[in-house]
């Protein structure tokens, strides 16, 4: 296997590892080697990945909210109990909200949007970054958003959490980077994950009109952006840090 993609004897955590991206990723790094604690609020869709990765896996399941820290401490622990380190981790949980203008948004919209995309983020960081200054080494990739980069009209709740991604995200890279602990961010356009399945944009006609915003003139498909992430993530990529990488066929460039 090509040095560059091999995970073999690595460590690493991804939360929201239930469907979406969380769900390929892990697929993908288990194929090359990876041990993993994979986290998520549903169950059923965690046993379903799980189920996924086949019998000769490494890798172990912990249903939990990551808006709850002790939830996030757990994860950590729990790598660090079964495998003795945490190579890499990935704070990928996050929820949408339904579309309205910020007229629109109410108290409850913000609250459960910065309690999961934001402090589970920064709880998630918290504690992997703890395990991780121990060893000297380690690499954390947030799942922000396009929305964290720009505004996002009808998202407003969403898009402000997502630009505290980047925040904490930047701040850790410099406060770690001493330490060899590098964080990075990935901002992916819309792709077909559960995220997008929110009032207003359920049906294909309303994916393939977002898609047209992108000069592609589509929206991503999801190994597109777990591709990106692989890479990232390489073990292979150890001078990368404070990054924001922008997967969007070029939304960006307008």
């Amino acid at each position: 296997m090509d040095p560059l993609l091999n995970y073999e004897n690595k460590v690493g955590l991804i939360t929201g590892a239930g469907t979406g991206f969380g769900r390929e990723l892990a697929i993908a790094l288990n194929s090359r080697g990876a041990k993993l604690i994979l986290t998520d609020i549903d169950k059923n869709s965690l046993t379903q990945t799980y189920n996924y990765l086949g019998e000769q896996s490494n890798a172990l399941t912990l249903c939990g909210d990551v808006a709850n820290e002790e939830h996030c401490e757990a994860a950590v622990s729990l790598a660090i109990e079964q495998f003795t380190r945490l190579d890499f981790a990935v704070n990928n949980a996050g929820i949408a909200h339904p579309q309205g203008a910020m007229h629109e948004m109410t108290e409850e919209i913000y609250d459960r949007q910065f309690a999961v995309n934001v402090k589970g983020v920064g709880f998630g960081m918290k504690h992997q970054a703890k395990a991780m200054l121990k060893q000297a080494d380690g690499h954390i990739l947030n799942v922000s958003s396009l929305a964290g980069l720009g505004g996002a009209p009808k998202g407003g709740a969403y898009s402000a959490a997502k630009h505290a991604v980047i925040g904490m995200t930047k701040t850790a890279a410099i406060e770690y980077a001493r330490y060899n602990v590098r964080v990075n961010a990935i901002c992916p356009f819309f792709s077909p994950t559960n995220i997008m399945n929110i009032e207003g944009l359920k049906s294909d006609e309303d994916k393939m009109k977002l898609g047209l915003g992108s000069p592609m003139k589509r929206i991503s498909r999801v190994d597109e952006i777990v591709n990106v992430m692989v890479l990232m993530l390489s073990p292979g990529n150890t001078y990368m840090n404070g990054q924001t990488i922008a997967v969007d066929g070029g939304v960006t460039a307008w």
